[in-house]
């Protein structure tokens, strides 16, 4: 893999890029990539003042190296910032059985799709030493890390998501009013989710986190292959979390169900942005740069 290759993971296929390596790499490229193309902080409120020089470690962004330290001593120090507003996220990562599927052998799962745009939106945050937390729900919740923001703890959020497999039903609502009991001070919330689930339900909890003074984000992932209805003359069609079945005929429903995809996420982004709530549709094929620089140019405008 080239340099030039690396520092553009960002805009690659995510099939493609996932074939490079494990989640830290493909985090740590995708990462490297948006940043590079920011002028400001992707997450409204967050601004750093200078607080004391390090010396330089492998791995460290070039652009913080303080090139007049290097002159005047001949060694490497990197400038180390503090935060002025010591803002908290919380990413609350669906893992229910309905995330492990792929309409194609060539794309991931919304679930590997996701695990790694976690793992890239957790290492934002911690790189802006912005305290991150991560809970992990199925029909309940499977894992929670409290926001820390000390060198470190983005290999701990690594391993929760790193190590997570597909689980049973979903149920969000008990994951979000966990966040209350995280995060005791106003912050971010974001969740990433499939959003096949109760949608009024999950409404009222993510609008008594806005009451809370939380700001929250939606990322609803979805494979293409959800978008459109196809298949054989005749299909049995599943469901993974209830395992109930029906067979049916995909031509005669085609025209009702892409109908319904389509009322329904729109009923999710009306409901989002009525309520002050981010909300991104992002489909498994769309590189992870475009996803993270939508929500950034969103939050932009908003703060």
């Amino acid at each position: 893999m080239t340099n030039s290759t690396s520092q553009r993971l960002d805009l690659l296929d995510p099939y493609t890029v996932a074939q490079l390596g494990g989640i830290e790499l493909v985090a740590r490229g995708v990462v490297e990539g948006f940043l590079a193309g920011l002028h400001r902080s992707p997450f409204r409120g967050f601004s750093v003042e200078f607080a004391e020089h390090r010396p330089y470690q492998p791995g460290d962004e070039l652009r913080y190296l303080d090139w007049k330290m290097l002159a005047r001593s001949d060694r490497l120090f990197v400038k180390q910032y503090e935060e002025e507003t010591n803002l908290r996220a919380m990413i609350v990562f669906d893992a229910s059985a309905s995330m492990d599927w792929s309409g194609s052998q060539d794309r991931l799962t919304k679930l590997e799709y996701s695990k790694r745009l976690v793992a890239a939106l957790s290492l934002i945050t911690l790189r802006q030493r912005d305290a991150t937390g991560l809970i992990i729900f199925d029909e309940v919740v499977r894992d929670a890390v409290r926001a820390r923001a000390r060198s470190g703890h983005w290999w701990t959020l690594l391993l929760a998501i790193d190590r997570l497999v597909p689980g049973g039903g979903t149920a969000a609502e008990p994951a979000l009013r966990m966040v209350t009991d995280l995060l005791r001070r106003r912050g971010l919330v974001i969740l990433v989710s499939d959003l096949l689930l109760d949608r009024a339900l999950v409404l009222r909890t993510l609008q008594y986190l806005r009451h809370r003074g939380h700001q929250v984000m939606v990322f609803h992932v979805m494979d293409p292959a959800e978008l459109k209805l196809g298949g054989p003359a005749e299909a049995r069609f599943r469901d993974p979390e209830t395992g109930a079945s029906v067979t049916a005929r995909p031509r005669e429903l085609r025209q009702v169900y892409e109908s319904t995809v389509r009322r329904t996420v729109a009923a999710w982004r009306a409901a989002c942005r009525g309520g002050g709530i981010d909300y991104h549709h992002v489909l498994t094929t769309l590189p992870f740069g475009y996803v993270l620089r939508r929500a950034t140019a969103r939050r932009t405008r908003l703060g």
